[in-house]
């Protein structure tokens, strides 16, 4: 892809980070901190998109360059699933996830000097039983927390765990690739 752009990561994810590389895609890492603070009346659904260009806003750009920003979120029985602050917290998510389903929505923001196109990508998750043992073996093991839900699908325990998902798998990472370059391509005519 030619971009006309010097395509800049506004995140300190290396699964982000990791994935746009595997893109082939050259571009500088940026990091600015933003509260992940929502207006709780907005529905869940859209929390990731909403936070997506939250941190776009953030940055200042020059007219020569491209923001990509992203946040992901996990949803379960209509809860968002932050992350989790110790070991206890992601026992008590994990359990909560295992033998059932979950979403996963992650939320793209795309910015130029002149431009901002934002759009999120929506991916189901279905854990078989997760043991105790297997839960405290990945929480010990993994240390998931920095990770939305306590869990990475490309861990461990998404693959022992994980049977089955519906719709784009590195979106369950933090990126929907597919979605992403086909946005990029409309910013590169």
């Amino acid at each position: 892809m030619n971009l006309n752009y010097h395509l800049i990561l506004g995140s300190k994810s290396p699964r982000r980070k990791q994935l746009l590389e595997a893109l082939g895609l050259s571009f500088e890492v940026r990091s600015q901190d933003t509260d992940e603070i929502w207006d709780v009346s907005l529905p869940v659904e859209k929390v990731a998109e909403t936070l997506a260009v939250k941190k776009a806003k953030a940055f200042d750009i020059a007219d020569h360059e491209l923001l990509i920003t992203a946040d992901t979120t996990v949803i379960h029985e209509n809860q968002i699933l932050n992350k989790a602050h110790d070991a206890q917290e992601a026992f008590a998510m994990l359990s909560g996830l295992s033998n059932g389903r979950h979403q996963v929505i992650s939320g793209v923001c795309l910015r130029s000097a002149d431009q901002l196109l934002s759009f999120s990508q929506s991916t189901q998750v279905v854990f078989d039983t997760l043991t105790e043992e297997m839960i405290h073996h990945y929480i010990q093991q993994y240390q998931p927390f920095d990770k939305a839900g306590a869990y990475g699908i490309q861990e461990w325990i998404g693959m022992v765990g994980v049977s089955r998902i519906e719709g784009d798998y590195y979106n369950v990472m933090g990126l929907p690739l597919h979605q992403l370059y086909e946005q990029l391509r409309k910013f590169s005519r």
